[in-house]
């Protein structure tokens, strides 16, 4: 481990450990949380546009400057358990993916858990989808995401697939949370060297965002799925994170299945170590994703 990552490490576990001490949140008294506003760097690195998808806003990032964009496209969904909004960590990730590449950059703020649920979340992702892939064409789009957002851009190829649609050129997850019901039997040993997530907490957020349908769903736990005809699926995992044995599991799944993607692990790399931007482990990280964005 770096001595950044585990600084890092530290700090979120303090900080952890002081919410915890506050007591869980009330998720059905509270008002409705507003997504972290677009840092001023992004800001001057891109033009920004808002738009309106079935009610929910969805955030567009195009490069500035004509010359700059690629005409490469990807979809962006952010992690936080399915019931916490986009936090400014989520837009450090897509800055760190997306610099130097000329992708255009979608970000669909889907509704959270417990006032949204899975099934009004895929209707909303598909449209998003589709008007995308329309304007990437044979250039096709990149899904991406991060924790709960990693398992919605696997899910969305699952069922894309599955429905018949051109399927997106790749898939990138970061640390992605495939199976809402954590039962492997590894997780134990994980648990204690996890300082962010929490497996009992996380599996009530999951039950609420699912709202009654089966958490083997494949749109709710793609681990489930059959991967056989995905495209690429590229997994980046770091072994302090409950969500490993899962991520392990498929990608050894996908390997039989003969998929074209890649698996990046990092021993000792917290739940979505890309996301510590300032660590060795995050740079290589975010540079091999931006290799991927630039090959599409």
């Amino acid at each position: 481990m770096s001595l950044s990552m585990g600084a890092t490490s530290a700090l979120i576990r303090l900080k952890t450990w002081r919410a915890q001490l506050r007591g869980p949140v009330d998720l059905f008294n509270r008002e409705y949380p507003e997504p972290a506003p677009i840092p001023p760097a992004l800001r001057r690195q891109y033009d920004i546009t808002e738009t309106t998808v079935a009610d929910r806003p969805v955030l567009r990032l195009t490069p500035r400057g004509a010359a700059r964009a690629t005409g490469h496209h990807m979809i962006y969904t952010h992690g936080g358990g399915y019931v916490l909004a986009l936090q400014a960590a989520h837009w450090r990730i897509v800055e760190g993916i997306a610099r130097d590449t000329g992708a255009t950059v979608t970000v669909p703020l889907y509704r959270l858990a417990p006032e949204g649920s899975v099934d009004e979340a895929y209707d909303f992702l598909q449209t998003v989808y589709e008007k995308t892939a329309a304007e990437a064409g044979d250039r096709g789009v990149t899904l991406a995401g991060d924790s709960a957002g990693g398992g919605l851009a696997v899910g969305q190829a699952v069922a894309y697939r599955d429905r018949g649609l051109p399927p997106p050129r790749q898939v990138v997850a970061l640390a992605p949370w495939l199976d809402l019901s954590l039962t492997h039997p590894g997780i134990a040993a994980v648990q204690p060297h996890d300082v962010m997530l929490q497996a009992e907490r996380l599996v009530g957020a999951g039950t609420l965002w699912a709202a009654g349908n089966d958490l083997r769903d494949p749109r709710l736990s793609p681990l489930h799925a059959d991967p056989a005809g995905l495209p690429p699926v590229h997994l980046f995992q770091g072994g302090r994170d409950i969500l490993a044995p899962d991520t392990f599991t498929f990608a050894a799944r996908l390997t039989e299945a003969g998929n074209k993607g890649s698996f990046h692990y990092a021993p000792t790399g917290i739940h979505v170590y890309p996301g510590a931007v300032r660590t060795p482990e995050a740079r290589r990280a975010l540079a091999t994703v931006r290799g991927l964005l630039r090959a599409a």
